[in-house]
């Protein structure tokens, strides 16, 4: 009794925070990671490393499952909160760290939300779920991989930035003298399909024989990745067949149909076609932050922590309204080191391969397709390019034209946002990568699910 209460005073003094985010959560995240970094609570990718789970966004039924899997996962004693707005954010974390420190905390059972006063209630949703599998350290950062960094970027010893879900370890392409590049992020485990349905202790899947592409058999696993892996388009599944680490199918779970309610990342387009005053410095403002925001996914994924942070850090500062002059010798020097590292380009060049031709087939519009080469590479460094653009147009003071002036993912249009051009890509590109490879595909796509379909609240039943 005594270690444990030692234990659960030791978590609450500064407990390790799984963040999972809802579509139409993107603002609760942006605000909970920079109330977390502040607070220098460490972040953790797995309901295994967690204390305290904060659901940032509102409430989505058809995700319900998802969550309280990763919730029953998670060990006791633990506490489970959720902030639906930004302004919550704060309140909620102190509520659950002073619910956590207190002698019976939540040590299984029911599962319990608080809102912004910390009230609790049952959950509702049935126990079927995925969960994450790869875990991050205590800076919240990166994986099971110890990472030196150069002046020319990351290299990683040992496995590399992440593990490859249950199919496997990747590797990257590099030269000897550089690291191997780290697959991102163990696949959510799920149910699987061969062997007649049959599942191995813990939920596991079975695997199925199958010829491989050499025409060797080797075994098959059904993987979902998401909806809630680290630096992952919340909500977004993708269901994979894999033989070794090598995707040979991938299947897009369709999101349910319904308009976007306000996209955060495309909130001034959507206003301006509404006929509100937009004008052009506010876009290009919200333009580079989500490119940043992008950025810092992408090179979470790959195994750069340290300049993941930078482009976050960058991306709050443009979103608290911080000046042109104060942030654009940040983003030169900023797109200067990620853009000329050999070691990401090494790590990353070939991957995801996208000509512009197959791209305007698709409907993709924006830097997917202006990305010359159509790699991973070409994608992150038209990032850069427009990030730092974008901040050099920050003062200008004319209207926004929504038509002529794209959002960050492309021409918005509410009937088919651009994100959606994109989710369509990732099924094609996908097929014949590592997994690890395939994390860095999605990550250098980054569809906004916010532009996709809003979460319904779910119904109460009487």
């Amino acid at each position: 009794m005594g270690l444990t209460a030692a234990l659960t005073r030791a978590a609450a003094a500064r407990p390790r925070v799984l963040l999972v985010t809802t579509p139409g959560g993107t603002g609760v995240r942006l605000a909970a990671e920079k109330e977390l970094r502040s607070r220098d609570w460490p972040s953790a990718s797995t309901p295994a490393g967690a204390d305290l789970m904060l659901v940032a966004g509102p409430d989505c039924s058809r995700l319900g499952p998802a969550l309280d899997r990763l919730w029953r996962d998670m060990p006791r004693p633990c506490v489970r909160v959720r902030a639906v707005t930004a302004d919550e954010v704060a309140s909620v974390l102190e509520a659950g760290r002073a619910r956590l420190a207190t002698p019976e905390g939540d040590r299984g059972g029911g599962d319990r939300t608080a809102g912004a006063h910390g009230h609790g209630k049952p959950g509702k949703h049935d126990a079927e779920s995925v969960r994450a599998d790869h875990e991050e350290d205590d800076r919240g950062f990166e994986g099971d991989v110890h990472t030196r960094h150069h002046d020319d970027g990351p290299e990683a010893s040992g496995h590399g930035g992440e593990h490859a879900g249950h199919g496997g370890t990747g590797h990257g392409d590099g030269d000897d003298d550089h690291a191997r590049h780290g697959h991102a992020g163990h696949g959510h485990t799920g149910h699987g399909h061969g062997h007649g349905g049959m599942e191995m202790p813990g939920g596991l899947p079975m695997a199925e024989p199958g010829e491989d592409r050499d025409g060797l058999t080797l075994d098959r696993l059904h993987v979902p990745l998401g909806p809630f892996l680290a630096d992952w388009p919340a909500g977004l599944t993708l269901r994979v067949v894999l033989q070794g680490d090598v995707v040979q199918r991938a299947d897009l779970d369709e999101p349910p149909a319904g308009r976007p309610a306000d996209p955060f990342w495309s909130r001034p387009w959507l206003r301006a076609t509404r006929g509100e005053p937009v004008g052009v410095g506010e876009a290009a403002r919200r333009r580079a932050a989500a490119h940043l925001d992008s950025l810092g996914r992408l090179l979470s994924v790959a195994g750069w922590p340290a300049e993941a942070v930078t482009a976050r850090r960058l991306r709050d500062d443009l979103l608290e309204e911080a000046p042109a002059s104060a942030i654009l010798p940040r983003a030169e020097r900023f797109a200067r080191r990620v853009g000329r590292s050999r070691t990401l380009y090494w790590l990353t060049r070939g991957v995801g391969l996208l000509s512009a031709a197959d791209a305007r087939a698709a409907g993709v519009t924006g830097p997917a397709v202006r990305a010359a080469g159509g790699d991973v590479p070409a994608r992150y460094r038209q990032w850069l390019t427009e990030v730092v653009d974008a901040v050099r147009q920050m003062e200008a003071t004319a209207p926004l034209d929504p038509v002529a002036q794209e959002s960050p993912r492309g021409r918005w249009d509410a009937e088919r946002p651009p994100s959606a051009a994109l989710v369509k890509l990732l099924p094609r590109l996908l097929v014949g990568a590592e997994l690890g490879a395939a994390r860095l595909v999605v990550a250098s796509l980054d569809p906004d699910p916010d532009e996709l379909t809003a979460c319904r609240p779910e119904v109460a039943r009487g």
